[in-house]
C-alpha cells in the first residue's frame, strides 16, 4: 500500500497519522484524503464494514486488517502486520488457487512462479489484467478452528494506473453452511422449517426454483406459509439485495389496483395530482409478489400476461411504454384450475405461471410437523419472553395433535404464542391453551360416538339431531352431502363469534387467533351474516 509522507494529498490516496490505537501496534495508521476537507480515518471507515477486509501491499503482506476480519482470524493487526497474508489466513485456497501467484514468463521464454503473487499489474500489452473473482474455501483461525469463507481480492491503483496494493475481503459462511445442512436434512429453507416427507419435497427444489427466474406460481391454503416462501425464494436468489414487494390488492376496486399495481402519470384521472410508480416500479430488480391472483380483475391479468411477454409494463394514462425488470411470484389459496374452470384466472395467464409451480401441503398432511413445529415455535416465544417453558403436558400435546388446524401453519404457531404467553412454569397445561380447541375436541368426539351409532352424517356434525331426523323422514342420500357442508358451517361460525367475543370485536386480532387472514375472516363473516 502505498503511503505519502509529504507534499499534498493526491485524491483518494492514503497518508500516516501518529498516535495509533494500541490494537493496531505502533505503526501509524492511514488516512483516505481527498473525499472531504479533513483527512478520514481508513481504519474507523473499514471497521464500519460486516465482512472482513485486509489491506495488502504489492508484496501480498498485510499492512491493515477491520475488525471483523481480526474476530475472524483472532489475530490483531499489530500480530500480523508485514507478514504474508498466506500465513495469518491460512487459507485453503492460498497454496493452489491463490488468484495473485500466477506463474510469470521471462523474455527467454521461461515460466517460473513468483514467491509473493505481485505482479498482477499492467499487461505487456497495456491493458489491465482481470481482477480476480470471488472463490471460496476455509480459513484456520487462532483457534484451529476451520470457518468456511468467501474471499475476493480488488486492485488498489495509483493515479497512473499502476497497482498498489490490494483489498482483500473476507465473507463469513459459516451460517449459509449450517442453512444449507438444514436444507439437505430437510429441516429448513430459510424461516420455512418441517421435517415431513411432503416438508422434503419443497425444501428439495427451492434452491433451484430461486436461481431460476422463470415467473413462480405458490398453491396452498391460508395459513401454509405462501407469504413466508415467496420471500424465502427472493432472498435465496440473485435478486437478493434488491427490494421485495409484495402486493394484495383484493380489496381494491379495478381502477386503484390498476393504479396501484403499475403506476400512474400526472392527470390521469381525477386526483392524480403527481406521478406514481407503482408496486412494479418499486421493485425494479427484484421480486413482485401478489398474494391473490384470483381476486384481480381479468383486464388486469391480461397486463401482467403482457408483462410476461414483453417485459414492459404501462402506467397509467402513460403512452409510450416503461421497460421493467422484475421477477413476478403470484400465489392462491384455491385451486388455479378451478379458478380457470370458472372464469376467474386467464387460461393463457395460468399457462403462463405454472410453468414453475410450488405447493404448500396444508399441516394435517404434514404428519410430524405439528410436533416439530409447536416445539420450534413454543422455543422461539420462550426465548424471545424470557421464559423457561420446555414442552407440553401429555393432554396438552395430545389436544393438538388431534386438531385439525383450519388455519394451519400460522393458526399454530399464534397457539403457541397465546400458550407460552400464559405459561408460568416449564410445562404446557391444557389450561393454557385457547378454549376454541376443546369445543371443537368435544364436538368431534360427540360426532364420532353418534357416527358410531349410525346416526351421524359428518364427523364434525353439530347438527346431528336434525340429521337423524332427516333420515327417519327418508331423506335420499343426496340430501347428505348439504347437511355435511351446514354443519362445517355452523362450526365455522361458532369459531368465528367466540373469536370475536375474545377479541372485543376487534377482527384483526380474532383472525390472528384463528390463524387467518384478515381478508378470509371478512369473506367468511360476510358469506355467514356476521358482518
Amino acid at each position: 500500500m502505498s503511503i505519502q509522507q509529504t507534499g499534498p494529498a493526491a485524491p483518494h490516496t492514503t497518508r500516516p497519522r501518529t498516535g495509533a490505537g494500541a490494537r493496531h501496534g505502533a505503526s501509524p495508521l492511514p488516512h483516505v484524503a481527498g473525499l472531504s476537507p479533513l483527512p478520514v480515518d481508513l481504519s474507523a471507515m473499514l471497521d464500519a464494514l460486516p465482512v472482513g477486509v485486509a489491506l495488502l501491499d504489492t508484496d501480498c503482506t498485510i499492512r491493515l486488517m477491520n475488525r471483523a476480519l481480526e474476530t475472524l482470524t483472532g489475530f490483531t493487526t499489530a500480530e500480523v502486520r508485514g507478514i504474508p497474508c498466506r500465513h495469518a489466513l491460512r487459507a485453503s485456497i492460498c497454496l493452489h488457487r491463490c488468484p495473485l501467484r500466477r506463474p510469470l514468463t521471462t523474455a527467454s521464454g521461461v515460466t517460473v512462479a513468483t514467491a509473493s503473487g505481485a505482479h498482477y499489474d499492467l499487461a505487456d500489452d497495456g491493458e489491465r489484467s482481470p481482477t480476480p473473482q470471488a472463490q471460496e474455501g476455509d480459513i484456520l483461525n487462532r483457534h484451529r478452528r476451520r470457518i468456511p469463507v468467501r474471499m475476493s481480492m480488488a486492485p488498489l491503483r495509483d493515479a497512473d494506473g499502476r497497482v498498489v496494493g490490494w483489498l482483500h475481503a473476507v465473507e463469513d459462511l459459516t451460517l449459509v453452511r449450517e442453512l444449507e445442512e438444514k436444507t439437505a436434512k430437510g429441516e429448513a429453507f430459510g424461516p420455512l422449517v418441517g421435517r415431513s416427507v411432503a416438508m422434503e419435497r419443497v425444501f428439495q427444489a427451492l434452491p433451484a426454483v430461486a436461481q431460476n427466474d422463470t415467473p413462480l406460481l405458490v398453491t396452498g391454503e391460508t395459513g401454509t406459509g405462501k407469504d413466508t416462501l415467496a420471500e424465502a425464494v427472493h432472498k435465496a436468489s440473485s435478486r437478493a439485495r434488491e427490494p421485495f414487494v409484495k402486493a394484495s390488492l383484493s380489496s381494491l376496486p379495478e381502477f386503484l389496483a390498476e393504479s396501484e399495481l403499475f403506476g400512474h402519470r400526472k392527470g390521469a384521472f381525477p386526483g392524480a395530482d403527481e406521478n406514481k410508480p407503482g408496486r412494479f416500479r418499486m421493485a425494479q430488480g427484484g421480486t413482485l409478489y401478489l398474494t391473490e391472483i384470483g381476486d384481480l380483475p381479468l383486464s388486469i391479468q391480461g397486463r401482467l400476461l403482457a408483462f410476461l411477454d414483453e417485459g414492459v409494463i404501462y402506467p397509467v394514462g402513460a403512452t409510450e411504454p416503461a421497460s421493467c425488470d422484475v421477477r413476478l411470484v403470484v400465489a392462491t389459496n384455491r385451486d388455479p384450475e378451478q379458478l380457470v374452470a370458472e372464469g376467474r384466472l386467464r387460461e393463457d395467464l395460468f399457462r403462463r405461471l405454472s410453468a414453475v409451480r410450488l405447493h404448500l401441503p396444508p399441516l394435517r398432511e404434514r404428519g410430524e410437523d405439528i410436533e416439530f413445529l409447536l416445539n420450534h415455535f413454543m422455543g422461539h416465544f420462550a426465548a424471545r419472553l424470557k421464559k423457561t417453558v420446555r414442552g407440553c403436558s401429555g393432554k396438552a400435546l395430545r389436544t393438538l395433535l388431534e386438531y385439525p388446524f383450519p388455519g394451519n401453519v400460522r393458526e399454530l404457531r399464534n397457539i403457541a404464542e397465546y400458550a407460552v404467553t400464559l405459561c408460568h412454569g416449564e410445562t404446557v397445561m391444557p389450561a393454557h391453551l385457547p378454549a376454541y380447541l376443546f369445543q371443537a375436541k368435544a364436538e368431534a368426539r360427540r360426532a364420532e360416538r353418534e357416527r358410531r351409532a349410525g346416526r351421524a352424517l359428518s364427523p364434525l356434525s353439530p347438527l346431528a339431531d336434525n340429521e337423524q331426523s332427516a333420515a327417519q323422514q327418508g331423506m335420499p342420500g343426496d340430501a347428505a352431502e348439504p347437511l355435511a357442508r351446514a354443519s362445517v358451517s355452523d362450526l365455522e361460525r361458532r369459531l368465528i363469534a367466540d373469536a370475536l367475543h375474545r377479541t372485543g370485536n376487534r377482527r384483526g386480532e380474532a383472525a390472528e387467533l384463528l390463524g387467518w387472514g384478515r381478508s378470509t375472516l371478512w369473506r367468511k363473516m360476510k358469506q355467514y351474516g356476521m358482518c
